[in-house]
């Protein structure tokens, strides 16, 4: 897929406080955002994507175990790359290859250790005065055009758009002919209707929607009421998109990413 080479000055805040105790195998001693698809965190490869599409400056809300978030950013480079480090001199190491050179600005926000959604963004509002801005969970990807999300958005004057995605169902279908299967799909894309994709784009306006009450949470809060008001528009997304939400999704994502199977990955290494 083509990326916009335009670059943008909009925010992009990533929700990285949940608990994700749907996915405790994994998330028992680290942040749900930074549980591995192949070699990088989940979030790596969420925030690869916008960097694709020319989002780069990041504000990212922390919660549970936020800290362990903090110190991936903070030693970045040492993450990723190769590097010298002469322990008989006060200087710092010597890097070998280009692993870590992002051209992201990256916020990290405490926004409290059990905080809902809603309570997170009110909560980073102050790193959010450039006017519009872009949302998301820490925990989905999705070969969505982020650019195209964007001039959608701009297209229709309202507070806040939704990605709307057709959801993979849990259960293998099976077509039928006869009393004899014709056909069988192991995870197959419901076509009726669409859910929330978690890629939201907001204004500024919206905040009058959200508290500081700790147990606002977006879905049941502002969103529904943006709906009500008429304020809450729809990009319907037609292609790839994955929630990691159990450990089932953890090994399934992990499987595609060792086939080779990446479509979500858009953004070239």
């Amino acid at each position: 897929m083509a990326g916009h080479k335009e670059k943008h000055e909009l925010p992009v805040v990533i929700l990285c406080g949940g608990q994700g105790t749907r996915l405790r195998e994994e998330t028992n001693y680290r942040p749900k955002p930074m549980v591995e698809i192949g070699e990088h965190p989940i979030l790596w490869h969420i925030m690869k994507l916008y960097g694709h599409h020319g989002f780069e400056k990041f504000v990212l809300c922390l919660g549970y175990l936020g800290w362990e978030i903090k110190e991936y950013f903070l030693r970045y480079r040492e993450f990723l790359g190769d590097f010298t480090l002469s322990m008989d001199r006060q200087q710092g190491p010597v890097f070998h290859n280009k692993g870590g050179e992002e051209s992201w600005q990256v916020t990290l926000a405490e926004t409290g250790a059990e905080s809902g959604t809603g309570a997170r963004i009110w909560r980073a509002r102050r790193y959010l005065d450039a006017g519009a801005f872009l949302c998301t969970y820490g925990d989905g990807v999705t070969d969505l055009d982020l650019g195209a999300l964007l001039e959608f958005h701009r297209s229709h004057g309202k507070i806040a758009t939704v990605t709307g995605v057709h959801p993979t169902s849990r259960f293998g279908e099976i077509k039928t002919e006869g009393g004899r299967a014709v056909e069988f799909n192991e995870k197959p894309t419901v076509a009726d209707g669409v859910v929330s994709g978690g890629f939201f784009v907001f204004e500024q306006r919206v905040f009058d929607y959200f508290s500081d009450d700790p147990g606002l949470f977006l879905e049941t809060g502002p969103l529904p009421r943006l709906a009500r008001d008429g304020e809450l528009a729809v990009y319907e997304h037609e292609g790839f998109w994955y929630s990691m939400d159990t450990y089932r999704d953890y090994v399934a994502l992990n499987q595609m990413w060792k086939r080779g199977e990446r479509p979500w990955k858009v953004w070239k290494d």
